[in-house]
């Protein structure tokens, strides 16, 4: 059903949230999960629980998602899930034979108190874990955080893996985020033109976005290997893009095993990938290359080129924090206007972040963290805007608002191509800013009388 009852008056509602931008802690850990080697995510909860947590990735990514159980029945929820979990480790090591179990926890074994490290310990001492083998887990409750955090949590739990030598590899960590696959590989492009080793953890590229080859593969080629994230203990530094997603897990290798961190934002459009470029240049002790500058040069080209179409563009955007505070700046930055900026994670910093980067423009900013896509819609209604930002969720806006819509971030249920095309770096931006003048133009097509249909724009 389509939202045209909803009242322009807005009032402030503690008590309800109604269609929340945002979605659950397990899928952020399971998708980062996806980005090991080898690895099978494993949702210690019901059935119901993992299935729904698959369904969701397989959607977006448009392939099949694997993950276990622990199938809790009502004995296990009123008893707790240890035998379960012991039981699974020891049957998915045996029949699927993984590298690594990463182990997301869900609302109900963490209501129940299940406690992941002393399972872990029991299971190893037992010697359900076959030699060579990983246990990772994380804390991933539903009823706190978002699927970024969720996705922060396994991510953290990857850096402890870190078994440090006492001597200096010379890589660089790289923490993208939750970005595309395809952003991944774009970060690892980027990395090798500059010269940089990096070890980029997780990596989703080659697993969610790899070629129907015609042959099955129940762990594809891609993904970080435990023995790099082994090694990022003694990597010369880290760069964590964003924030919420993962400055924990750079944090921790720094106060764990002094491996010097820098947080950055995600590298989407000009400034952020300065900034990106700039860090691992400078880290690795390297320099630019032409074509990386020859790359930005383009992107410079088509902002000049195109200005005109992107001035006091008003614009709402809704979606996870890092993204939505690098595109934010990306916005502002060709003189497009956000003013309306929600975000389902809760977080004020992210409120401060935005009101930072917007102060400067000539129109009233609304942001929201851990709001909903209710009150954007109400947003838009009191103020409208020439463009929408954000996953498939907006699409009844849109509609309902008669406003052009760019499908970007979490989740993308009705287009293809976000797992294949990057939006980050100098790439990803000219794309996005194709996409942007797209949007702009065909409406404008759309809505030019005839003494203003021009062939050439």
């Amino acid at each position: 059903m389509l939202l045209r009852h909803t009242p322009k008056e807005i009032t402030e509602r503690s008590a309800v949230t109604i269609n929340p931008a945002k979605t659950c802690q397990p899928i952020g850990a399971m998708y980062a999960a996806l980005g090991i080697h080898g690895c099978l995510p494993h949702s210690h909860g019901s059935q119901g629980c993992c299935a729904y947590h698959r369904s969701a990735l397989t959607r977006h990514y448009k392939e099949p998602v694997s993950a276990s159980t622990s199938s809790f029945t009502e004995g296990s929820s009123v008893f707790g899930g240890q035998a379960n979990l012991l039981q699974a480790i020891n049957n998915i090591f045996t029949v699927y034979n993984p590298e690594v179990i990463a182990v997301h926890t869900t609302c109900l074994s963490e209501t129940i108190g299940d406690d992941l490290n002393q399972i872990f310990d029991k299971a190893y001492k037992e010697g359900t874990v076959p030699k060579g083998k990983t246990l990772i887990g994380a804390p991933t409750p539903s009823y706190v955080g978002s699927h970024v955090t969720g996705f922060s949590n396994m991510v953290k739990a990857m850096a402890n893996l870190a078994e440090p030598t006492g001597k200096k590899n010379g890589k660089v960590n790289v923490i993208p985020g939750w970005v595309e696959p395809s952003d991944m590989e774009e970060i690892k492009r980027l990395a090798k033109l500059v010269g940089a080793g990096i070890t980029l953890f997780p990596d989703t590229s080659g697993v969610l976005n790899g070629p129907l080859s015609g042959e099955y593969k129940m762990f594809p080629d891609g993904g970080v290997t435990v023995a790099e994230l082994k090694g990022c203990g003694d990597a010369i530094g880290t760069l964590a893009l964003g924030e919420w997603c993962s400055a924990d897990a750079a944090r921790l290798l720094d106060t764990k095993y002094k491996v010097p961190c820098k947080i950055l934002d995600m590298p989407f459009g000009l400034k952020a990938t300065d900034r990106f470029i700039d860090a691992l240049r400078t880290i690795s002790g390297t320099v630019v290359p032409d074509e990386i500058t020859y790359e930005r040069g383009q992107m410079v080209d088509l902002i000049s080129d195109m200005h005109q179409y992107f001035y006091h563009k008003k614009v709402a955007i809704y979606g996870d924090p890092d993204q939505l505070i690098a595109m934010t700046e990306f916005l502002v930055s060709i003189d497009m206007c956000p003013i309306h900026v929600i975000t389902g994670t809760p977080g004020k910093r992210f409120e401060e972040r935005i009101r930072e980067l917007t102060k400067d423009m000539p129109f009233a900013v609304n942001v929201r963290a851990k709001g909903d896509m209710f009150l954007l819609h109400q947003w838009i209604k009191n103020d409208p805007v020439d463009l929408l930002i954000g996953n498939t969720y907006g699409k009844y806006i849109a509609r309902d608002e008669d406003i052009p819509l760019i499908r970007w971030g979490f989740p993308i249920l009705d287009r293809q191509g976000h797992q294949y095309f990057p939006t980050v770096g100098y790439k990803g931006g000219l794309r996005m800013l194709e996409k942007i003048l797209n949007a702009l133009l065909d409406r404008k097509d759309r809505d030019d009388p005839e003494e203003k249909f021009e062939l050439v724009l």
